[in-house]
């Protein structure tokens, strides 16, 4: 059976030191091995070739195409080299928070790619908010980061700029099946054992959603150092985002997919907002 790692995948953004710093701590907590993951993206870089015939002589444009050739060549050779060393600071920044032989892999191609491919190996995948191309533009969410919640299965936690381990974590519950298994999956892991858990359902109360959260949250008991469970009204993204400022939240947990407005945080466009507003982080679960 393949042993699945923590998998955080860096590049050159700001977003890689907390990328690193989220993955130590779930490598830690969870007793589970560290890959940093490092994928060159081919077309990202400038194409070989430029078609200019009709406007150059053949001899000239065949000396320009073996320049452009091998000035691509050199770039990526300096893709290669730059990676290599964030990796090894990757590393190195995780032994020093107390993981033991952290691995790394380099990859070349798209990163939505490489991770289809490494997936049977990922325990969890950590990810900064916005990536090195994205960085800049502050109201912007790549499309890497949605490709890749729509693309893999494992859990998926997405980092903001900074990373402090949580001690108060706020689960977003919908009662559906599918937040069911995440309620479930969160049981089945020692990743929150020590934290203080809010349990929380956004829609209008009834006797059956009362009985499911607290269902819920007695499950929970076991896993989290205590638990507290609360139905509210209002609109998800804002009720939220209330919540988690009035009882200092320090991690957002939420299901991918569900049956009821909170189906609308994957599939529309709450949760590219959530994303985009969060200062926290958020723990995506299948």
């Amino acid at each position: 059976m393949t042993e699945r790692h923590i998998t955080a995948c860096i590049d050159g953004s700001h977003f890689s030191t907390s990328v690193c710093d989220a993955a130590a701590w779930a490598s830690r907590t969870l007793q589970a091995p560290l890959t940093f993951v490092h994928a060159i993206d081919r077309n990202a870089r400038p194409a070989a070739a430029t078609d200019t015939t009709g406007q150059i002589g053949l001899g000239a444009r065949e000396h320009l195409l073996a320049e452009l050739a091998e000035l691509d060549e050199k770039r990526a050779r300096v893709a290669r080299e730059e990676g290599r060393l964030m990796l090894d600071a990757a590393c190195e920044r995780a032994r020093a928070d107390g993981v033991d032989a952290p691995e790394s892999r380099q990859r070349n191609g798209e990163l939505v790619e490489t991770l289809t491919d490494m997936q049977d190996s990922i325990r969890l995948l950590v990810l900064g908010k916005r990536g090195e191309s994205g960085e800049t533009a502050h109201g912007h969410l790549g499309s890497n980061l949605e490709r890749v919640i729509r693309s893999l299965a494992c859990p998926i936690l997405i980092t903001p700029q900074n990373f402090t381990a949580p001690e108060r974590i706020l689960i977003s519950f919908d009662g559906s099946a599918t937040g069911q298994r995440m309620i479930e999956r969160v049981v089945a892991s020692t990743l929150f054992a020590g934290v203080e858990c809010h349990l929380v359902y956004v829609g209008d109360p009834s006797e059956q959603r009362r009985k499911d959260l607290d269902r819920a949250a007695e499950q929970l008991q076991g896993s989290c150092a205590s638990v507290h469970s609360e139905i509210l009204g209002g609109e998800v993204e804002a009720t939220l985002r209330d919540y988690k400022q009035r009882n200092a939240i320090d991690m957002l947990v939420m299901g991918a997919y569900g049956h009821s407005r909170i189906r609308q945080l994957l599939v529309g466009s709450t949760t590219t907002d959530m994303i985009r507003h969060a200062k926290l982080p958020l723990l995506i679960i299948r």
